[in-house]
Order: structure tokens, then C-alpha cells, then sequence
């Protein structure tokens, strides 16, 4: 999803002012201990992040191990300001090509976030593209990260396929090629990412689309699949 359909996500860093979210939901503590805990949180889960062999934490759970008795309210709070610089947004053109696929292919997605998906189902409703996808896998849900290939299994347990009947497309080679080819699932690369495991390379979905849909959608992505 991030940086393969939405854009401008992970807003953290030491110049981010989390306060500004913060205080817009109500929250009421001081702006430097707000931005200290989050950029705590951060870092905490960063530190987490490479080791997708168990399961990963929450932001609740990486707040309440960095900031000692803070009240579940501000727990929560301070939470769904991080999901709102976590979560990126979702260009028009983009979601015209979501549109695009869903008429010639079952779509399901394989996401990495922190944040609770709230937001983000809240947002993808709003833009009119929620009911593109089949299933939807997020990690917060379950806690394994890509490369695992638990939310892979997930998605193919859920739509009933087998892995030879899917195509997923991605833009790291670490986690999106490296956990779909753990499933025995070929993999699309995008965003400027290369690999020659691999089954085919473009510089963004947009492309692929315009690709795809130049030519016979399904005999393309099948052709590719079986070499």
C-alpha cells in the first residue's frame, strides 16, 4: 500500500510537531511531552521493526513502555496521532487505477502498519475504493510484519487461492518480493525497486496499468507467471 498506492506517509522525525494532531483530538498534554512520547514510540518500534519472526507490538503497547503511567486516555489519543502521521494519502490518479484493476482482477493487499487501521479503512471508504478489495491484511491486526508470509497465507486462505493463481505487486524488495516469494506468490515490482526474482519491474502502478491494459490483461499477468 505505502508507496504503492498512497503517498507521503511515515511523517516522523525530530522536526514533526505531533502536537498539532494531537491537541486538534483533544488532547490536553504539553506540547514538548506529547512530541517526546511519540518520537519515543517511534523510535521504540523502529528498533522492532527488521526482527518479523514474532509478532510486532502496538503503538499502544511501545507508549505504555516508553512514557511509565500514562493515563489510558492519553494512550489513546497520543495513538491515533500517530496513525495520522503515519497514514499517507491516495493520489486520484492512483485510486483510478485501483479502480481500473478491480474491473479484470480480485484485488487483496498486504499492509504494514503501527497505527490500529481505523484511519485508514475510514479513509480508503472515503475515497471510494474499500470495496475494491477482497481482504484487506494488516499487521496491527495480527502483528507480523512483512517479509513474514503470515499475512500472505492470510490473504490466500481468505480469497481461496493458491498461490500459483496470484501476482502481487510491491515496492521493496525486502519485504514486499522477499515475503511474497516466501508464499510461493510471484511478485510485480514498483516505485524504482529491481530484483531479478522479480517476474517484472515498472517505475510506478500507474505504468503497470497502462501496460496491463494496453494488451490482454490476464494472458499478460498468466504468461509471466508461468516463465
Amino acid at each position: 500500500m505505502n508507496s504503492t498506492f498512497m503517498f507521503g506517509e511515515d511523517r516522523f522525525g525530530s522536526k514533526q510537531d505531533y502536537s498539532i494532531a494531537y491537541q486538534e483530538l483533544g488532547g490536553r498534554l504539553p506540547k514538548q511531552i506529547a512530541n517526546q512520547w511519540l518520537n519515543a514510540s517511534f523510535a521504540y518500534l523502529a528498533k522492532q521493526y527488521p526482527n518479523y519472526h514474532k509478532p510486532f507490538p502496538s503503538v499502544p503497547d511501545a507508549l505504555r513502555a516508553v512514557a511509565n503511567n500514562l493515563p489510558e486516555r492519553e494512550i489513546e489519543l497520543l495513538t491515533q496521532t500517530f496513525a495520522a502521521h503515519e497514514r499517507g494519502y491516495l493520489p486520484t490518479d492512483y485510486a483510478a487505477a485501483l479502480q481500473q484493476l478491480s474491473q479484470s482482477f480480485r484485488l487483496g493487499a498486504v499492509i504494514d502498519i503501527w497505527s490500529p487501521k481505523d484511519s485508514w479503512l475510514s479513509y480508503l471508504k472515503q475515497q471510494q475504493v474499500l470495496n475494491l478489495f477482497e481482504v484487506l491484511s494488516f499487521s496491527s491486526d495480527h502483528g507480523y510484519v512483512k517479509p513474514s508470509p503470515y499475512g500472505f497465507q492470510l490473504v490466500l486462505k481468505t480469497m481461496q487461492l493458491a498461490p500459483q493463481e496470484v501476482v502481487f505487486i510491491g515496492d521493496s524488495v525486502r519485504r514486499d518480493l522477499a515475503g511474497a516469494n516466501a508464499t510461493g506468490i510471484d511478485c510485480i515490482l514498483v516505485g524504482g525497486a529491481t530484483s531479478p526474482q522479480a517476474i517484472a519491474s515498472f517505475a510506478n502502478l500507474l505504468s503497470f496499468c497502462e501496460f496491463v491494459f494496453a494488451s490482454n490483461p490476464p494472458d499478460i499477468l498468466l504468461s509471466a507467471a508461468d516463465e
